[in-house]
C-alpha cells in the first residue's frame, strides 16, 4: 500500500510538472524570440536615425564611419539611395532573426542576429525549468513517503492489533492516529477487545466455578454409590440410589445455575421453598462424610420457615459452607435457622479457630485463602447468594459464623 501511494502522488506531480513545464518552455520561447525581435528592431531603428544624421550634416557614410555605431555581435545592412549596398560585422551562419528600417531619405538598414543565440538564451531557461521540476519531483517524493507512511503505519498497527485478538490477546492498546477515519477503526477494535476480554474472563471464571462448584455435588454423590456397593441390603440400595438420584439433578441445577449466572448473574427463577427441607437435604448429604471424621453435625432453629430464591443454589452454598466448616474447621458444625425481620436467616458455624483477622470480609474475594485452597468456594457462593436477592456474610471471625440471608415468603 505505501508504494501504491508514493507511485499516485509522484504521478500526480509528474503530470502537473509536465503540463506546467511544458507550457511555460513553450511561453519562454516565444517570449524570447518576440524580445530578440524587439531588440533588433530597436538597433535598427537607432542605426536609422545615425544614417540621417549623418545625411544632414552632410558627412558621409560608409562602413568606416558607421563602424563605431554597430555592435561587434550583430551583423549590419545598410543600403543609401543611389548607392550600392555596404555591410557590417560578421555574417552569422544558418537561420537568422533580422528586422529591417527604411528612413525619410530612402536610406534601408537591416540588422540580423543568429538564430543559435536565441537557443542558447532557450536552453538556459529550459534548464532552470527542469532545475525546479527536479526540485518539485524531489519535494513530491519526501512529501509522498512521509503521507505513505502516516497512512499505512497506523493500517499496519491495526492490523496487528486484529491479529492479536485472532490470537485470543484482547488487551487494549489505546492508540490515536489522528485520522478520523482510522480512529474510527481503531474505537471499534478496542470495543471488540472489551467484549472479547469480558468473554474470555466469563469462560475462565465459569471453568473455575463449575471445577470447583461440581466437586462438592460429586464428592457425595461419589459416597452414596460406595455405600450403594458396600451394602447387600435391597432396601438400604434402593434408598442409597434415591438419594444418589436426587444428587444427580442437584447436580444438574448446579450445572444450569452456573451457566445462567455466567449469561446473566441477575437472571433468577426465584420461587417459594420450605427452608427446612434444602438443609435437612443438605445434613442427610453431609453425614457420612463428618461421621467418617468423627465428628456431629446439627441441626437446630425455628422450624416451618419459608424463603423465597432458587433451592439449587441456596443448597449449593450451604454445601461450601459446610464442606469449609469439615475442611478447615474442627468440632461440631451446626446449622440454624432465624427470622430477621422480613428475611431469614440460616447460620452454619463451627468449633475452629475461625477466619485470620487479617482476612476479615476479603474472605469473600475470589483467590483469596487462609487456608492453602482455591479461594473460589465462598466467592461463588455469594455469587449465587446474590443473584437470588439474598446475601452472604460473615457474622464473626472466631468461632466462625457465616449467616445465609434470603427474603421470607409472604405469608
Amino acid at each position: 500500500m505505501r508504494r501504491r501511494l508514493i507511485n499516485s502522488t509522484l504521478a500526480v506531480v509528474l503530470v502537473v510538472i509536465a503540463v506546467f513545464g511544458l507550457s511555460l518552455v513553450v511561453v519562454e520561447t516565444r517570449s524570447i524570440e518576440a524580445t530578440a525581435q524587439d531588440r533588433l528592431q530597436s538597433e535598427a531603428a537607432r542605426l536609422v536615425a545615425v544614417v540621417e544624421s549623418r545625411l544632414v550634416a552632410g558627412e558621409s557614410v560608409t562602413a568606416e564611419t558607421m563602424r563605431t555605431s554597430v555592435p561587434g555581435e550583430r551583423y549590419v545592412l545598410i543600403q543609401l539611395a543611389g548607392e550600392d549596398l555596404f555591410t557590417l560585422g560578421n555574417e552569422p551562419e544558418g537561420d537568422v532573426v533580422a528586422a529591417t528600417e527604411t528612413g525619410g531619405h530612402g536610406e534601408t538598414v537591416t540588422v540580423q542576429q543568429a538564430r543559435s543565440a536565441l537557443w542558447d538564451e532557450v536552453s538556459r531557461t529550459l534548464a532552470i525549468i527542469t532545475a525546479v521540476a527536479l526540485l518539485a519531483i524531489a519535494a513530491a517524493v519526501l512529501l509522498a513517503v512521509r503521507q505513505a507512511r502516516r497512512v499505512s503505519a497506523p493500517l499496519t498497527d491495526l492490523a496487528e492489533t486484529a491479529e492479536r485478538l485472532g490470537r485470543g490477546d484482547p488487551r487494549p492498546r489505546n492508540r490515536r492516529y489522528g485520522v478520523a477515519e482510522l480512529d474510527r477503526v481503531a474505537d471499534v477494535l478496542e470495543s471488540s477487545a472489551e467484549r472479547i476480554a469480558r468473554m474470555i474472563t466469563a469462560e475462565r471464571r465459569l471453568a473455575a466455578d463449575a471445577s470447583h462448584q461440581l466437586r462438592t455435588p460429586l464428592t457425595a454423590l461419589s459416597m452414596r454409590l460406595e455405600e450403594i456397593i458396600e451394602t447387600e441390603d435391597p432396601e438400604t440400595v434402593k434408598e442409597e440410589a434415591a438419594i444418589a438420584l436426587a444428587q444427580v439433578e442437584r447436580l444438574t441445577d448446579v450445572v444450569q445455575r452456573l451457566l445462567t449466572n455466567s449469561r446473566d448473574p441477575f437472571l433468577g427463577s426465584a420461587v417459594g421453598f420450605d427452608l427446612d427441607e434444602v438443609v435437612l437435604q443438605q445434613m442427610e448429604e453431609w453425614r457420612p462424610a463428618y461421621r467418617a471424621e468423627g465428628r456431629p453435625l446439627v441441626h437446630s432453629g425455628k422450624p416451618g420457615l419459608r424463603a423465597v430464591g432458587t433451592p439449587g443454589a441456596v443448597a449449593q452454598v450451604l454445601a461450601t459452607l459446610v464442606e469449609n466448616s469439615l475442611m478447615h474447621g474442627d468440632g461440631a458444625v451446626a446449622l440454624r435457622t432465624r427470622t430477621a425481620g422480613n428475611q431469614v436467616v440460616v447460620e452454619v458455624t463451627d468449633g475452629g479457630k475461625g477466619v485470620p483477622p487479617e482476612l476479615g470480609s476479603r474472605v469473600f474475594e475470589r483467590a483469596v485463602s487462609g487456608r492453602n485452597s482455591t479461594g473460589l468456594g465462598l466467592a461463588v457462593a455469594r455469587d449465587l447468594a446474590e443473584a437470588d436477592g439474598g446475601r452472604l456474610e460473615l457474622l464473626q471471625l472466631v468461632p466462625p459464623v457465616f449467616a445465609l440471608f434470603l427474603s421470607r415468603e409472604a405469608d
